[in-house]
Parts: structure tokens; C-alpha cells; sequence
């Protein structure tokens, strides 16, 4: 089975596009608690997306999932509706999927499946090296549909100056051994197009595959829609490079690719990358 690619954006045209194309879930990202602070200095995506966008996109989409990230749990403070407030609001905006990102104890996601009560799918966005610690415990819990490893924050939870390492150094292959006993579907970081990034879209897709990953996120440099503002260009990024993906994606499942090769290969990439 062909992994689920995920697209992170609240434009309405791009999400048609991203759907029509093979994207299995759009994504609205309304974390924002934290998030700057954390991520100061470091080129990554901080959106400034609404619940109304909830709404907006789930109106567009007719085959693709809307999955909807949220703020960490927390009260009610300024500017912010309380964690059960917000989630309720998005599930009654049209979510499909509620993710919780950055959480650090068995507690919060405790509350956080409490509050979703089985009125959608649960995602738990595991970034932080506490969470890593109390895996055991978090997956004792009932109402966990799918868990994504979130590769950013966890490499700089573990100071690790290149958000792949935690790939090569074997603590993802120790996090989805944990998951894979309660056979809950997982996946991990994002992908750009093939041959593109420090590490190439190959070498991480066919990491999937030797994890049993189940989705993946495609990245920002797959389409940067800051950049890229033509709608027929980004329909043809979106064409060419799902198919591409689609296309080497089968190469994996008929074992054309060899897997430890690519993890060693993997593994020496990163430490290169890094300096080491």
C-alpha cells in the first residue's frame, strides 16, 4: 500500500490542486503556542492558519482527508481558546482528523483523546525526547488512531543540529518497534520532490518502507507556495512530483530497492551532513 502524503495549506485553489493530484490529506496547521520560541532562527514553516479555514477547505475537498493540527493542550489564555474549546471547534468545523503536537506527558494525551471522545481520529505528533521516554505508558492508552514522529522538534529536543539524525541514529527504528505492537499506523518527517534535499526524497522514502511507515508529509520545498504563485506551475509540480513519488513508491513495494544498503547509506549521508 502506497504511503498517504499529507500537504500543509489553507488556500482553497491549492488544495483542489493537491487533491486532484493524489494528495491523500490536506492539512490545516493552527499551532502556534510555542512554536516561534522553540523554532527561533531555524527555517521552518510557522503558519498563521484559523478555524475558519477548517470550514473554507473542508467545503473544497471531496476524496481527501482534512487533518487539523492544534495547539498543545493548555487553558484558556490570552488570544487562545482553551484546548477543549479549540478542539471542539475544529471537529465541528469538518475535521476528519485532530493532531496533538509537542506533548510531554501520558496526562496530555490523556485529556486530548478525553476531549476528542471518538468524534474523530486521533493523531499524536511525537516531538519531544519526554514523550519518547513515556512511549510505554502513551500507548497504554485507548483512542489513539495514528501516530506521526515529528522530526524537527525531536532532533532539537535531542540537539542534534539536522532534523534527519534522529532517522540515522536508530531512535525512530526504537519509537516504531514500540508502535508496531499496538498496530497503529505511523509515519514520520516530510519529503520533497525526488532527488531534491540534503538527504534525497529517495533515500527517506525508502526508509518508510523499511519502518512499515503508513503517511508522510510532503514538505514546504516540494511546493513553496510563497515562492510559487502561478497556478498552472504549481499544478504541474503537484502532477509531476506525486507521480514520481507514486512511481518509486513501487520500485519499494517490489523490493527493487535494497534496504539496508539505503540505511547505511542513510546513516553515512546524515553523519556527513552534520560533520562528523
Amino acid at each position: 500500500m502506497s504511503l498517504k502524503l499529507m500537504y500543509i495549506t489553507n488556500d482553497s485553489e491549492i488544495s483542489r490542486i493537491a487533491e486532484q493530484n493524489g494528495v491523500d490529506r490536506i492539512f490545516i496547521d493552527l499551532e502556534c503556542i510555542g512554536k516561534a520560541e522553540r523554532q527561533f532562527g531555524m527555517d521552518t514553516v510557522k503558519s498563521a492558519h484559523t478555524i475558519d479555514d477548517v470550514k473554507k477547505i473542508g467545503k473544497v475537498l471531496s476524496s481527501s482527508q482534512l487533518l487539523v493540527r492544534v495547539n498543545p493542550i493548555h487553558s484558556e489564555i490570552d488570544n487562545y481558546l482553551s484546548s477543549e474549546d479549540e478542539i471542539d471547534a475544529v471537529i465541528k468545523s469538518g475535521a476528519d482528523i485532530v493532531m496533538l503536537p509537542y506533548f510531554k506527558t501520558v496526562d496530555e494525551v490523556k485529556k486530548f483523546i478525553s476531549i476528542v471522545n471518538g468524534r474523530t481520529k486521533t493523531m499524536l505528533l511525537l516531538e519531544t525526547p519526554e514523550a519518547v521516554n513515556c512511549l510505554d505508558e502513551i500507548l497504554e492508552i485507548d483512542g489513539i488512531d495514528e501516530i506521526h514522529i515529528g522530526l524537527t522538534d525531536l532532533s532539537i529536543g535531542y540537539n542534534l543540529s539536522f532534523l534527519f539524525a534522529p532517522l540515522a541514529n536508530g531512535t525512530v527504528d526504537r519509537i516504531v518497534e514500540k508502535i508496531r505492537t499496538k498496530d497503529i499506523p505511523y509515519g514520520f518527517g516530510g519529503i520533497a520532490s525526488l532527488g531534491k534535499g540534503l538527504l534525497h526524497s529517495e533515500n527517506i522514502i525508502a526508509e518508510h518502507y523499511r519502518l512499515g511507515s503508513s503517511f508522510a508529509i510532503l514538505s514546504r520545498s516540494f511546493c513553496n507556495t510563497t515562492n510559487i504563485t502561478d497556478l498552472e506551475e504549481i499544478k504541474n509540480i503537484f502532477s509531476v512530483g506525486v507521480r514520481d513519488i507514486r512511481n518509486f513508491e513501487l520500485q519499494c513495494q517490489n523490493n527493487e530497492i535494497d534496504f539496508e544498503k539505503n540505511r547505511l547509506y542513510v546513516v553515512d549521508r546524515v553523519k556527513k551532513i552534520m560533520g562528523e
